[in-house]
């Protein structure tokens, strides 16, 4: 299994209203030379979470004990700016489980997808209310439901359903990247071979 299985996540949820947030705040490109998943968390968003001294810059908000669970509220336009799929890499790394946003950039949503982070996309009324309910109660609770593609605030009931590419939902919701899709067709792939005829 690439990943942990994703159905119904429960959680609070780390607020980042920040805009055109790009793929070089997510994880700088001298962060880049490792090829396997790991240690990426490390240093996501590292030069908002520290100073030059590696001392952690205490107005982030990933530095604030205050804030925390395994949902990542972002600006509008997360995820811009170059392909690096380490940007997700590091988002997963941390612990994040899904990113919320009003809107995605395609190549980071897809490489989110592929490694089992979920982008739930909402309108900007409904990512207002997300941060506003934060602001308010840095407790604030809300359910992420895969497989009948909702996401709820809990405390007040309000929801909003999102879309979410078939293919990908399946795999997440087996913890499945594309090698593993794949190899869990072998049998099935096995008999289309041998009964094709040539």
């Amino acid at each position: 299994m690439a990943y942990e299985k994703f159905t119904v996540l429960q959680s609070t949820a780390v607020p980042l209203p920040i805009e055109n947030v790009d793929t070089d705040q997510i994880i700088p490109a001298r962060f880049l030379k490792a090829t396997e998943r790991k240690g990426f968390g490390d240093n996501l968003f590292r030069d908002w979470r520290y100073n030059q001294d590696n001392t952690p810059k205490a107005d982030f908000v990933l530095n604030n004990p205050t804030f925390s669970g395994k949902i990542l509220v972002g600006g509008k336009n997360f995820g811009s700016g170059s392909s690096r799929e380490h940007a997700a890499w590091a988002v997963y790394d941390y612990g994040f489980r899904c990113v919320v946003s009003s809107f995605f950039a395609d190549i980071f949503k897809n490489n989110c997808l592929n490694i089992g982070v979920l982008p739930v996309q909402v309108s900007e009324s409904f990512l207002s209310l997300i941060f506003d309910a934060i602001e308010k109660n840095p407790n604030t609770s809300m359910t992420v439901d895969l497989p009948n593609q909702t996401i709820t605030l809990d405390e007040i009931g309000k929801h909003e359903n999102f879309d979410i590419n078939p293919y990908k939902k399946e795999n997440l919701q087996n913890g499945y990247d594309d090698i593993d899709y794949l190899l869990n067709l072998k049998e099935q792939i096995k008999d289309f071979a041998q009964n094709r005829p040539f």
